[in-house]
């Protein structure tokens, strides 16, 4: 088992202005989070969100001590909460002493104090993918399995603005308590490449997007930075954004995709986000 671990720092909106593409893919891109027998970690000082990737092969990875020490705790979820997705083949996460099987697209909520928190696939010829987000929490709410065919999603969009989509609430305090963690995934129907347009920013809390379902050879625009001064990142399969409460957050595909969107700040309410009218952008 491998572990890398990267520490991304917050960025002032005028900074982010002065960058060129490479600048703003590292600082705001995450890339290789999904490699055999290896988990990626991405510690952002957006709201101190953690972002992992983790994909399990023919052994089990644990949240270890490398992760402990990151946050200096006795374990990651020490005073974390996290919300972990499953986006590959069938896979298990042994947490607390509990069993949670996860097929594609299943999501599991684990509070803080958890430990002995291991991930699994089912088959290393068809490996899970687990995608987790981490936020400090300051109470240990019930852990909580979400299956994807359990949930019904919102129908969003027209095929006027090539923008039909189905959003689907997995973590908000509409369903259960979190400290912090909001979560979902949005998937695009065929012909459909328009997300979230028009745009807005969340100026109480930040984003992460994880792309994927894209095509071989596809990929997404995705727009960012402030109205008055946009800025995009070329983003793959299997990829993720970084998202700052100052900036805008839309995409548009070459083809249809789906993206897990998860937030992390001062507000839960989902709606709590200021729209910004197409007219306004630059």
């Amino acid at each position: 088992m491998s572990i890398d671990i990267e520490i991304r720092h917050a960025v002032h909106p005028e900074q982010a202005e002065t960058f060129g593409t490479e600048e703003l893919r590292r600082h705001f891109l995450v890339t290789d989070l999904f490699r055999p027998g290896a988990l990626k970690a991405v510690y952002t000082h957006y709201d101190r969100m953690i972002l992992l990737g983790i994909m399990p092969d023919t052994s089990p990875i644990a949240l270890g001590a490398e992760l402990a020490d990151l946050v200096k705790a006795p374990h990651l979820l020490a005073r974390r909460e996290i919300g972990i997705f499953n986006i590959g083949g069938p896979g298990r996460v042994e947490a607390g002493g509990e069993i949670y099987d996860l097929d594609a697209n299943d999501a599991l909520y684990l509070p803080a104090g958890t430990e002995n928190v291991r991930f699994l696939s089912a088959s290393a010829g068809n490996p899970a993918l687990f995608y987790a987000n981490s936020a400090p929490a300051h109470a240990a709410y019930p852990a909580r399995r979400l299956g994807a065919a359990e949930l019904a999603g919102d129908r969003l969009g027209t095929e006027a603005a090539a923008n039909r989509r189905v959003l689907t609430k997995y973590m908000h305090p509409d369903a259960f308590p979190t400290c912090q963690i909001v979560m979902g995934r949005t998937a695009l129907e065929n012909g459909n490449v328009w997300n979230t347009m028009p745009p807005h920013t969340h100026d109480r809390r930040m984003e992460a997007y994880l792309y994927y379902q894209l095509a071989e050879g596809q990929a997404v625009f995705h727009m960012m930075g402030r109205p008055e001064a946009t800025r995009h990142l070329v983003v793959r399969n299997q990829e993720a954004v970084l998202s700052p409460p100052w900036s805008i957050h839309c995409g548009c595909g070459t083809g249809a995709y789906a993206f897990i969107w998860s937030m992390a700040g001062d507000n839960q309410a989902f709606t709590d986000m200021d729209g910004v009218p197409v007219p306004r952008l630059r």
